[in-house]
């Protein structure tokens, strides 16, 4: 693993930490998860969409990893997905992706199919992109010709426009995360 991906995900441990450590939101009354999805600017996909389209393009991999049950999970919908300036940029420059990590679907990814595991209480496929570590919301972006980074915790518009950034504008290519952070302007 490069070593900007690890500055990367000790980083985001660190948020993860602070922002775990509050009250999760209980959920509205007769919530959907899909109506979270359905009512975002974002064009969201499955992950089998998003393989179809990186063969015609290839460009990064957004997936919002979520459950129904995770407050969390609907702020960051409501507040970051559901924010003008997120949604331009990540419909441009990223294929997205909305999985629910407790799917009962199978799902095929490279070639591999994960399902359900009742012991893990997710699709395993969560399990594959969180390394293990499954927290709600994550984030998980899968740049071309690497491995998924997962970034556990909630995220304002301010933090996600990094990380976007250094994966949206390709700066992981060539540049270190840390490097990258230090000349970084935010404009959201």
């Amino acid at each position: 693993m490069k070593p900007y991906f690890l500055i990367l995900l000790l980083l985001a441990g660190t948020g993860s930490l602070l922002i775990s450590a509050r009250k999760p939101l209980p959920a509205p009354a007769g919530a959907a998860a899909s109506a979270t999805a359905t009512a975002s600017p974002i064009p969201w996909m499955s992950i089998e969409e998003a393989a179809g389209k990186l063969q015609q393009q290839q460009k990064p991999i957004l997936i919002d990893m979520y459950t129904t049950w995770c407050g969390w999970c609907r702020v960051m919908d409501r507040k970051t997905y559901s924010n003008k300036k997120v949604a331009e940029y990540l419909s441009d420059k990223f294929y997205t992706v909305k999985l629910d990590a407790e799917t009962h679907a199978t799902i095929s990814w490279q070639g591999k199919s994960y399902d359900f595991d009742p012991q893990y209480r997710c699709n395993m496929f969560a399990v594959y992109l969180a390394h293990g570590r499954l927290e709600f919301p994550t984030t998980i972006i899968i740049a071309p010709g690497y491995d998924p980074q997962a970034i556990p915790g909630y995220m304002e518009p301010k933090d996600l426009e990094l990380l976007v950034k250094f994966f949206g504008e390709g700066a992981y290519r060539t540049s270190s995360f840390d490097d990258y952070q230090k000349s970084f302007h935010a404009t959201w």
